[in-house]
């Protein structure tokens, strides 16, 4: 295994950089080690991939390899890239991140898709939709929407006063926050209704699987964002109810599972007056990611 105290110095050309720094990454068992490696590089020296070719011949500066070598250690310790960065893309849109976050993940991007082809079957007239996203964390999942719906107007959740202040700031960044609120309370309890649309990817490892997460997700994301309680549940039982009772006349609530998770929660929603009308949507690897139902008329 490469040594962990191996570092970077002005010798080292960008090109030369990057590969020596896969090749750490590599033998410390880092997962994508070349694209781990080359966004860390692009970001100690504030280059795009075009500007990394381009000057791939360039001695590092004594400051750059410093950055770097920083970055290098900091990941070797399991931190995520995200993290180190402090921002993640999230349906092609950037958002920053803090502590009270989540990284968003590609899964969780199915979410947004099974939101707009149901939001693409409802009937809205003489209004602008409305759309509460419960448990916000960055806003990722509301203001992906919002991008989708030009006319739409959105209302993000979450008990973290930190995590609401990111939501926002991503908000005004991306120019959507005259379309967006956030509101500090637990899950649906300070919102009224109706919204056409309700999203969610709550809390549901179960507490006793935390431990065993990798160290990127156990030491780095926050546990108020992953313990679903004993059985994964918690949080579905609470959202669920209050959901269904501020849902629109025909308006959907989808939620992100894990894995095994997708069938308990259809049938929390039929427990609480929705009906699942489509099959949950799989993400990437097959696996059941997106559950939703509707609130019936009458």
């Amino acid at each position: 295994m490469v040594p962990l105290t191996t570092g970077f110095d002005p010798g080292h050309s960008i090109e030369s950089a990057r590969r020596a720094l896969t090749a750490r990454l590599r033998s410390a068992g880092i997962e994508e080690p070349a694209l781990d490696a080359r966004l860390l590089v692009g970001a100690a020296l504030q280059l795009d991939l075009t500007g990394m070719v381009t000057q791939a011949t360039r001695h590092l500066t004594p400051e750059e390899a410093a950055r770097l070598e920083q970055y290098a250690q900091r990941r070797l310790a399991r931190e995520p890239v995200a993290r180190i960065l402090g921002a993640r893309e999230f349906w092609g849109l950037p958002f920053r991140l803090s502590e009270a976050t989540l990284v968003p993940r590609p899964d969780t991007e199915t979410v947004v898709e099974l939101a707009l082809d149901i939001f693409r079957g409802l009937a809205i007239s003489g209004r602008s939709p409305r759309i509460a996203d419960i448990g916000t964390g960055s806003g990722a999942i509301l203001l992906a929407l919002l991008h989708e719906i030009p006319d739409a107007f959105g209302v993000g959740t979450d008990l973290s006063l930190t995590a609401l202040g990111t939501a926002r700031g991503n908000a005004a960044a991306l120019g959507l926050a005259g379309r967006a609120a956030f509101v500090a309370c637990s899950y649906a309890s300070a919102l009224r209704g109706p919204f056409d649309l309700i999203v969610s990817n709550p809390p549901y490892i179960p507490s006793a699987e935390i431990p065993t997460l990798s160290l990127e997700v156990r030491e780095h994301d926050p546990h108020l964002a992953l313990d679903g309680g004993n059985d994964g549940y918690d949080a579905y039982r609470a959202l669920i109810p209050q959901a269904s009772e501020r849902l629109a006349s025909g308006g959907a609530l989808i939620v992100e599972a894990g894995q095994g998770q997708a069938r308990n929660i259809e049938t929390l929603m039929v427990g609480a007056g929705l009906t699942p009308d489509r099959p949950p949507k799989a993400d990437l690897a097959g696996i059941p990611r997106a559950v939703s139902a509707r609130k019936m008329p009458p």
